[in-house]
């Protein structure tokens, strides 16, 4: 499961910031192992060092000691096995087990399938890619039913937003 993003350097002894979304951000720290994809093939990241240092989260990776080091893995996806994030209560979803499901409003409309979901900082909003990309919020009244098993999200949304 997509946990984060190596965004960035972070000092000269090869620490690298890391964008994190998880809430609290500063929760992927406990998570181990991390993985990562470079040129095509899965590494475990081994974190010798984290904190959070102001609005981000820096990391301190083993046998990474300098920013040319550092720089590889700069841009990677950090990934964690699922079986490691908790289980959630009933009618609450991963942003990841929503992101692919098509989105229908109750007149029958298709807006599309949902690429991605933002936080607006009052609520989430689903990023749906169809004909057009629709923004629509990811909270009642609007948000009527998610159904998994028939990969679809049923929304009180008109077609014309």
């Amino acid at each position: 499961m997509l946990v984060g993003t190596i965004n960035g350097l972070f000092g000269v002894q090869g620490w690298v910031k890391v964008f994190s979304y998880t809430q609290p951000r500063k929760n992927i720290l406990s998570y181990k192992p991390w993985c990562i994809k470079v040129d095509g093939q899965w590494q475990t990241l081994e974190i010798t060092n984290g904190r959070e240092q102001s609005k981000t989260i820096v990391i301190k990776i083993k046998n990474i000691d300098n920013r040319e080091q550092a720089r590889i893995v700069i841009g990677t996806d950090v990934y964690i096995d699922r079986h490691q994030l908790p289980k959630l209560k009933k009618n609450k979803y991963y942003w990841e087990d929503l992101i692919g499901l098509k989105v229908v409003n109750q007149s029958g409309f298709v807006f599309g399938k949902v690429q991605n979901l933002m936080d607006t900082g009052a609520n989430h909003v689903l990023i749906v890619h169809g004909e057009k990309e629709h923004l629509i919020p990811y909270i009642k009244p609007f948000l009527r039913e998610v159904n998994i098993k028939k990969k679809q999200i049923l929304v009180d949304w008109h077609e014309d937003f």
